[in-house]
């Protein structure tokens, strides 16, 4: 495992011998937007691994993406490697058809120390929800970026992630209908603590996540991947194109259905992904994630 390697994979040329802020947000952007976030292996027939090794094998060797465990994983082994402050944060993410925060941490983030101040990190999010920014830890402060603006709420040691959201303008609304035209103007994220948790403690949602028949990754299959104005997702067949503000605070969603035979060009040519084995899309679940 090499950081320069790393920053190859990334497209990452900046500096990087103090660990700052201005340092942080660079890396952060471009793990982002290089990285997919993605669990094509399970409807590949591959195992999602949580080691080091074989994480950086995946994304760094493969040029692949990966989910929260994987992403957040690479990226915490990357910013330790350059001195900073991490810690390994477990959250349980909200599920809008259930109304209702996951029973169980589903999620890793990483909080990282600089100069007294802490930031939330997250680079597997994905889709609408990812994070552009490191995100001070401050309770109540609207915190404004490109996809929208997040902010977190603390009551009794628990913290609230909520992104406020934009209009959307979906112009083929056509293949659109299980589509969300955003009538809520909140969208709650996840909670968390900032009870340090290690890596091993993941493993168990790990494999759940990725065997569980009502698991959301089990029912769709998802790759996304930001881009320097928005976002773009293949969710199953359909392929979805954000602009993030394109005007009048207003986001531009252009959606498409694509056949079996466009999948593994788009794949390529959006996302960068060549799969070793045959890929099976599936999307059988209602939830947006939008």
């Amino acid at each position: 495992m090499d950081i320069k390697e790393y920053f190859a994979r990334i497209s990452y040329q900046g500096s990087y011998d103090k660990p700052d802020l201005d340092t942080l947000t660079g890396i952060f952007q471009h793990h982002i937007r290089s990285v997919p976030f993605e669990n094509l292996s399970i409807h590949c027939g591959e195992r999602v691994e949580l080691d080091l090794g074989p994480v950086y094998h995946k994304i760094v060797k493969k040029n692949r993406g990966g989910w929260c465990m994987e992403n957040n994983h690479l990226l915490s082994w990357a910013l330790k490697t350059l001195g900073y402050d991490i810690t390994l944060l477990g959250s349980k993410v909200y599920v809008p058809e259930y109304d209702a925060y996951a029973d169980e941490i589903d999620h890793l983030l990483l909080k990282v120390v600089l100069d007294g101040k802490s930031y939330i990190v997250d680079g597997g999010f994905g889709m609408a929800y990812q994070l552009w920014q490191p995100m001070e830890l401050i309770s109540g402060k609207d915190q404004p970026q490109t996809p929208g603006t997040f902010r977190f709420l603390e009551e009794n040691g628990i913290w609230y992630l909520e992104k406020v959201k934009r209009k959307q303008y979906v112009p083929n609304q056509s293949v659109s209908t299980s589509h969300n035209v955003e009538k809520e103007v909140c969208r709650r994220v996840y909670l968390f603590t900032l009870q340090p948790r290690d890596i091993e403690e993941f493993r168990p949602r790990n494999l759940h996540l990725q065997t569980a028949p009502d698991s959301l990754f089990v029912t769709k299959s998802i790759c996304s991947l930001q881009t320097t104005d928005g976002i773009r997702a293949l969710v199953g067949w359909k392929l979805t194109e954000m602009k993030y503000n394109y005007k009048d605070n207003m986001d531009l969603v252009e959606i498409r259905i694509l056949a079996d035979e466009e999948i593994e060009k788009t794949l390529k040519e959006k996302f960068n992904i060549t799969l070793d084995k045959k890929f099976v899309p599936i999307n059988t679940s209602r939830l947006s994630l939008f």
